[in-house]
């Protein structure tokens, strides 16, 4: 296709006649030593503490700067070195590398993909939505199937999903899939067993509480010797007795019901509870919390009294929060608290963040 385009010349006036031009003779101007901008208003504010005073400040701004970019590669609590991100609303993904197991998977961390046994409390994606990508990347670097447990309600349909991105990708998805209700027991080995408790979202959830399994000599036999206690142990006689500690519950997503209920005291006595607490401030009340499924922080330290733990993950907060609002929120729930609470702001930005 060709364009056809009409041009005209513009019409300028026509320059002064050279006589109308008239030459300045050059003009010299003595040299004088260059000063730098503001510099006598700099020289006269030197001894009033201002540029001192600016230094600080943008010491501090950089230093937080920095603060805010650090890589928090895990958090130690109680013995436990847990990792993960949760962002309310984007990814959970909890991660407890001494019991090989993730709370929920988020968008498949790549350190998740390491965890052998999966817990997921709901089907929420930002909850549940890496999971066949978990699944494949495990079978891409050969490693054995995990082990994923879910709510029975939705057991039938994550079979489903699994087979259709069996499906769409032609590929192998193998995983051991569990489905477990609140007051199931599961052996996860000899020494470690989960069990599920409810908790109170908007659609069905579950937390998980992880125990340690110890076994200790009934008193009855306490003052036999040990030859004694092993001819009793090789008739048949039960000698001990099964103790179970727990040692971390995961609640996911929850609004503070299970605070309350007597079903979830051993959550609330855990070394380590990992809970919620995805709304800080007075502009979102507590009611709205409860209506989307949530805990506000202020509900924490209204139920202080019933939690036992030693130690408190907050998790879940909203991305509307940055990461000094989020510890200043938690600082003040500690001096309400007798356990320690840390929070988890891998992922959140520091409000002197560019």
């Amino acid at each position: 296709m060709r364009f056809l385009m009409s041009t005209t010349s513009p019409s300028f006036p026509s320059p002064p006649p050279l006589h109308q031009y008239t030459i300045k003779q050059p003009q010299f101007i003595p040299f004088q030593k260059p000063t730098k901008p503001h510099e006598n208003s700099v020289k006269s504010q030197k001894n009033s503490g201002f540029l001192s005073a600016i230094g600080n400040a943008i010491e501090e701004q950089e230093y937080r700067k920095a603060r805010a970019e650090v890589i928090r590669k895990g958090t130690g609590l109680d013995g436990y070195n847990i990792e993960g991100v949760s962002i309310g609303g984007h990814e959970t993904c909890i991660i407890i590398p001494e019991f090989k197991c993730a709370f929920d998977i988020g968008r498949c961390p790549p350190r998740a993909v390491a965890m052998n046994y999966l817990f997921i409390t709901h089907a929420h994606l930002d909850h549940i939505g890496g999971l066949p990508m978990y699944v494949a990347t495990r079978g891409l670097y050969s490693m054995s199937p995990p082990t994923v447990f879910v709510p029975s309600s939705i057991k039938e349909d994550v079979e489903n999903l699994m087979d259709l991105h069996r499906k769409m990708g032609q590929v192998e998805l193998n995983l051991d899939l569990v489905a477990l209700d609140v007051g199931d027991t599961y052996e996860l080995r000899n020494d470690l067993v989960v069990r599920p408790f409810k908790t109170h979202h908007v659609i069905p959830s579950q937390g998980y509480v992880i125990y340690s399994v110890r076994k200790k000599l009934k008193k009855q036999y306490a003052h036999l010797k040990g030859r004694e206690i092993e001819k009793k142990k090789k008739s048949g006689v039960e000698i001990t007795d099964i103790i179970l500690s727990p040692e971390v519950a995961f609640t996911g997503d929850t609004n503070s019901d299970f605070l309350l209920d007597p079903r979830s005291s051993d959550a609330l006595r855990a070394k380590v509870l990992i809970t919620e607490a995805t709304f800080l401030d007075d502009k979102c009340t507590i009611e709205h919390a409860r209506e989307h499924g949530h805990m506000h922080i202020d509900e924490i330290t209204e139920h202080a009294k019933w939690i036992r733990n030693n130690a408190i993950l907050l998790t879940h907060f909203s991305s509307r929060y940055h990461i000094e609002e989020i510890r200043q929120a938690v600082t003040k729930l500690q001096s309400k608290v007798s356990a320690k609470v840390v929070p988890l702001t891998e992922g959140f930005r520091s409000m002197y963040s560019s």
